[in-house]
C-alpha cells in the first residue's frame, strides 16, 4: 500500500467525521446542545460544553484536514525525481543528408499546381 493511498483513506475518513459534526450543529446554535433542552442556561450535562466541544472538533478536524491534504502531496513529489524522460536525444538519431548529385524536382501535376 503506498504512502498516497494510506493519505487518501485518512483524509475520506476525517472528511467523513467533518460532515457528521457540521451537520450535528443547528446554524442557529441549537444543534445538539438544543435537543437536550438547553437554552440560554448551563444545566446539569453542560449543555454549553457540547456546543464548545462540536465548534472546537469543527475546526480541529478541518485543520486535520487540511494538513493531510497538504501532506499527501509530499510523496508525489518525491516521486517525480525517478521519472525518466521516453523523449530521445535528438543528437543520436542522425538524419542523411541528400547526397550532392541528387535532384529535386516538382511534378506540376502532383503539386497543386503551384
Amino acid at each position: 500500500m503506498s504512502t498516497f493511498t494510506i493519505f487518501l483513506i485518512l483524509i475520506i475518513f476525517v472528511a467523513f467525521l467533518l460532515i457528521v459534526v457540521i451537520m450535528v450543529q443547528n446554524p442557529k446554535g441549537g444543534g445538539l446542545s438544543s435537543s437536550f433542552g438547553g437554552g440560554g442556561t448551563q444545566q446539569l450535562g453542560g449543555v454549553q460544553k457540547t456546543t464548545d466541544f462540536l465548534d472546537k472538533s469543527t475546526w480541529t478536524l478541518g485543520g486535520l484536514l487540511l494538513v493531510l491534504i497538504l501532506l499527501s502531496s509530499i510523496p508525489l513529489v518525491g516521486s517525480l525525481d525517478t521519472v525518466q524522460s521516453t523523449v530521445q536525444d535528438t543528437d543520436a538519431i542522425e538524419i542523411p543528408a541528400p547526397a550532392a548529385n541528387d535532384v529535386i524536382t516538382t511534378d506540376p501535376e502532383t503539386d497543386g499546381g503551384n
